[in-house]
Order: structure tokens, then C-alpha cells, then sequence
């Protein structure tokens, strides 16, 4: 049987897929805790007990395995930055992970898998036959990005392709923990803007409750908040569009969540659009928590 087989790091969870590559059936699904606190190595051993119970479950020995992984793989050191699981951080893991399973494994991001995920399995292909370029955003309590180009992620010569959350976008955001001054991730984060609105009012509030006010018409912080949020997503994406040019921009993360990005989101990015129109859709995406461990799998799709 001709399968993909991917597995989708995570600090708390790991969890596993095996698909058919033909048809994306789904065969084996699994999840196991990372126990990330116990260290690097326990992490591999964890993430070798996991592939053998696949192994078990479906009757077959992968030869490739992709991953999604916190943090990104340096081209240049063969070593992870970047991960909130900061064990991985200066560790060679996809080297460590094909000398402890015996496979071929490629390794992305979490917003390079959802991407790739939601390009192949996803709202996608509801969408589009020959999609061309997809910008993928995890909005949410941090701001990432992945760039699909004719199905295959873009890595970049850093392997950084894709990461505008760290790109400069207003002081008023302050200081990001990255080390700069007013990066996307500052502004138009989930944690943000509830900063931003708590600032105007003295009253802490979710992100969510905070929209349900702004829908209600009833609190003008709300308001300002909300078109912080749509000025600042406009002024930010239309910096990526003029560079990738993509079709289809699609938005994950709990901030993805809210409906005027999809409803008004092109008209905030028109005025700051290299053209005299916006033709790029902003979408939705489909798949929720599979999206990452669908998108490992792709990596060799």
C-alpha cells in the first residue's frame, strides 16, 4: 500500500498519520503526550514509540516520514530555531530523527503545514484546480506564516520564507520578544489586542468578547480595537501580496476566527496594494487541529 506517513510535534501532544497517498483515506491516527519537559532525547524516544504503534496499527514500514515541528529548520546548520519547545532549539533533529527511525524525513513549520495542508486537502481545492501561490497565516497568540507555490512549501534560503509576524509594522506595537520594535506579531496578535483594549479601558477582556462587542455597536474601545486589528491585517498583507502575489491568503489561529478579516479584510488591503484592485480571496480554512499533521504528511505528497 503506497501511504504518506506524518507526525505533528507539538509541546504538549504529538500525534500521527498514516494516509493512503492516492485517495487521502486516513488509516492510522494516533497521539501520544510529548512529555517535552523531560528533554531532546526524550522527545526522539517518545516520537519512536508513536511510529511503531503505527507501524502496528496499519501493517506497514514507512521509508519517509514528514514532520511538523515548532520552530524551523536552519539550511545552513541542519539545526532547529525559532521553537517554543526550547529543547529542539541548536539540535540537528531531522538528522536525529532518520538515524533513530530509519526513514527519509523532511521537516516544516506549523504555518508551512497548515498551508500545505489546506492547499492539498483543505479549502483549497473547493476553491481552485491550479491555485498557483497560497499565503497561510497563523494568527493567533503569535503570528506566523507558510507560502505553498505550486503545491511545494518555500523555505527560503534561511528557511524563514513566509514569517512576516516578525516583519516591522507600527512602533506603536513596542517591544516583541524577538529583540525588535513593532513587528506584526506586536500588533495584530490575539494577546495584543487584548493589551490594546485593556489599555483603553482598564478592563481586561478576551478577543472574543471584545468582537461581540464590536458587533454589538455598544462600546466604542471595541470598535477601535476591531479597526486596529483591520487596518493594521491590510497594511501587513498587502506588504506580502506585493512580494508573492498570491491567489488565495488563508487565515488560521483563534483570530482567524473573526468574521469582518473575511468580510472587509481586501478593502484594508486595497489601499496599500501595488494595484488597482484586490483579486486575492482571503479564506477560511477547513481542516481545524489536522491541518498540522496533515500538512507532515504532505511534505512527501
Amino acid at each position: 500500500m503506497d501511504t504518506l506517513w506524518g507526525i505533528d510535534m507539538g509541546g504538549t501532544k504529538t500525534e500521527g498519520v498514516v494516509i493512503v497517498r492516492k485517495t487521502r483515506t486516513v488509516i492510522v491516527r494516533k497521539r501520544i503526550e510529548t512529555q517535552s519537559e523531560m528533554g531532546y532525547d526524550h522527545i526522539l524516544n517518545r516520537i519512536d514509540i508513536l511510529v511503531k504503534e503505527m507501524i502496528s496499527q496499519s501493517g506497514v514500514v514507512p521509508d519517509q516520514i514528514g514532520f511538523g515541528t515548532p520552530g524551523t529548520l536552519d539550511p545552513a546548520t541542519g539545526h532547529i530555531k525559532n521553537s517554543n519547545t526550547t529543547c529542539l532549539n541548536g539540535k540537528p533533529l531531522q538528522e536525529d530523527l532518520e538515524k533513530k527511525l530509519g526513514v527519509k524525513v523532511k521537516i516544516a513549520n506549523d504555518a508551512n503545514c497548515l498551508t500545505l495542508a489546506e492547499y492539498h486537502m483543505g479549502v483549497i481545492p473547493t476553491l481552485s484546480d491550479d491555485p498557483g501561490t497560497v499565503f497561510g497565516i497563523i494568527l493567533g497568540t503569535g503570528v506566523g506564516g507558510g507560502i505553498v507555490v505550486n503545491g511545494q512549501v518555500l523555505y527560503g534560503h534561511h528557511g524563514i520564507g513566509g514569517e512576516w509576524g516578525h516583519n516591522f509594522l507600527d512602533a506603536s506595537g513596542g517591544q516583541c520578544y524577538c529583540g525588535k520594535t513593532g513587528c506584526v506579531e506586536t500588533i495584530i496578535s490575539g494577546p495584543a489586542l487584548e493589551k490594546y483594549y485593556a489599555g483603553l479601558t482598564g478592563e481586561p477582556r478576551s478577543l472574543r468578547e471584545i468582537y461581540q462587542l464590536y458587533q454589538s455597536a455598544e462600546d466604542p474601545a471595541a470598535a477601535e480595537t476591531i479597526e486596529r486589528l483591520l487596518y493594521f491585517f491590510g497594511k501587513a498583507v498587502a506588504a506580502v501580496i506585493n512580494i508573492i502575489d498570491p491567489s488565495y491568503v488563508i487565515i488560521g489561529g483563534g483570530v482567524g476566527n473573526i468574521a469582518a478579516l473575511y468580510e472587509k479584510g481586501a478593502g484594508y488591503i486595497k489601499p496599500f496594494i501595488f494595484n488597482d484592485r484586490v483579486s486575492t480571496k482571503i479564506v477560511k480554512p477547513v481542516l481545524g487541529d489536522s491541518a498540522g499533521v496533515f500538512g507532515a504528511a504532505m511534505l512527501f505528497g
